[in-house]
């Protein structure tokens, strides 16, 4: 496993690219991501193509809909976790529809509410909370925080992932019992512990395949 600190820094940086690769050197950005992709376990083909229904379904949803709806996109084993604000509950069927039409897409966890979009101070916390959520995860020890992906809005925390019972119940406790966080939602995927070693054994190029089993 991965040293700590190299974790933490990470994952930091992967919690703040989207705010600072205005800043970073293209290289350095490129690093950090790739050090992560080959700890993920997921094979490196999957996370191109959850990469890509990302981005697919962002433009999507952006020259659908526009300014009627502020909605943050994540695809993680090709489920999409659609979270943010619509105003409309027509909308909200809207975007799920549009997702759900993006090639690949396997599923969707539709978690927009029907409120006006969020403030900039409250994105901003929530990106707080899920590094402090990131930061624990590290310093607990009991799972690996590469493997479980946060996502924090309006103070709920959303756990994405492939990982052992075990590895899950320390997720679930870490994000719980982090400050600011009102509710913790489980997307976790469950394997067997001779899975993920199985996994976490196989070279970034040639993981095997990650369905729970």
């Amino acid at each position: 496993m991965m040293n700590k600190r190299l974790i933490a820094a990470l994952l930091l940086g992967a919690t703040l690219l989207p705010t600072l690769q205005g800043c970073l050197p293209l290289v350095a950005t490129g690093a950090t991501v790739g050090v992560l992709a080959a700890v993920d376990r997921r094979s490196v083909g999957t996370q191109t193509e959850d990469e890509s229904i990302e981005w697919k379904a962002s433009a999507r949803i952006r020259d659908n809909l526009g300014d009627r709806a502020h909605v943050n996109v994540t695809s993680y084993n090709r489920k999409v976790l659609l979270t943010g604000e619509t105003f409309t509950e027509e909308a909200k069927a809207e975007v799920d529809r549009l997702v759900r039409d993006v090639p690949n897409v396997h599923g969707t966890y539709n978690e927009l509410v029907v409120a006006p979009s969020s403030s900039f101070t409250a994105r901003s916390n929530d990106a707080f909370i899920t590094s402090k959520i990131k930061s624990r995860s590290v310093d607990n020890g009991k799972f690996n925080p590469v493997h479980v992906k946060v996502v924090t809005e309006a103070g709920v925390a959303f756990l994405l992932g492939t990982v052992t019972q075990a590895e899950a119940d320390a997720a679930l406790h870490v994000a719980a019992t982090t400050a600011g966080v009102k509710k913790v939602v489980n997307l976790l995927e469950i394997i067997s512990v001779a899975r993920a070693r199985e996994i976490d054994a196989a070279p970034a190029n040639a993981k095997p395949g990650n369905e729970p089993r």
